[in-house]
């Protein structure tokens, strides 16, 4: 009778065990969102240039003509290359109007995935597994979650980053520290 009871103790015991690890391993891997896609379609940020102060006229109104209309400028882009997971799509970053900078997500097709984030770094693009885990080695910046795993995005990059600093966007898994892909910027 004795050895009985030991039994289903170890039998709740291991069963305790077994769904711990599953917990754990579900919170973890959060296998579901391989089958979820969150597809992201914005718009390039059309920012305004500085107004002008009340003392100041530009020129071209002085002189009746219509001021020419600032566009956004792409400084840099590149192609994403996959690492962890396969990655298409092109990352640019972009002056708007008013000065400051995002970085632009065209055409993004990766995996969805736990913690995902969009980091600025000065890591070379390595192909293969080499890749996978060098944007944590020397500088980065994060510009926040991955707001889609599809799609067009844009996220801004705060005003004190030199982007001289910065050679490369990875599309980095915090969970795992991993890169899902990545793409090595050149000048437009």
């Amino acid at each position: 009778m004795k050895l009985g009871r030991g039994r289903r103790g170890l039998l709740g015991i291991g069963a305790l065990v077994v769904t711990a690890v599953l917990g754990v391993g579900l919170y973890l891997f959060q296998p579901w969102k391989l089958w979820q896609d969150e597809t992201v379609q914005e718009s390039l940020p059309a920012a305004a240039p500085a107004p002008a102060s009340p003392d100041t006229v530009p020129s071209a109104q002085a002189s009746g003509s219509p001021s020419p209309a600032v566009v956004p400028q792409t400084l840099t882009q590149g192609s994403f290359i996959s690492h962890e997971h396969d990655t298409k799509g092109t990352a640019k970053v972009v002056r708007l109007a008013d000065g400051s900078h995002v970085l632009r997500l065209e055409g993004l097709d990766t995996s969805n995935g736990p913690d995902l984030r969009v980091w600025l770094t000065d890591a070379p693009v390595k192909e293969g597994v080499a890749g996978w885990r060098v944007f944590d080695d020397g500088k980065y910046v994060s510009l926040g979650k991955l707001k889609g795993n599809k799609g067009d995005q844009n996220y801004a990059i705060p005003a004190d980053v030199n982007l001289a600093d910065y050679s490369s966007v990875a599309i980095w898994c915090d969970r795992f520290d991993v890169s899902f892909g990545a793409a090595e910027l050149a000048k437009a």
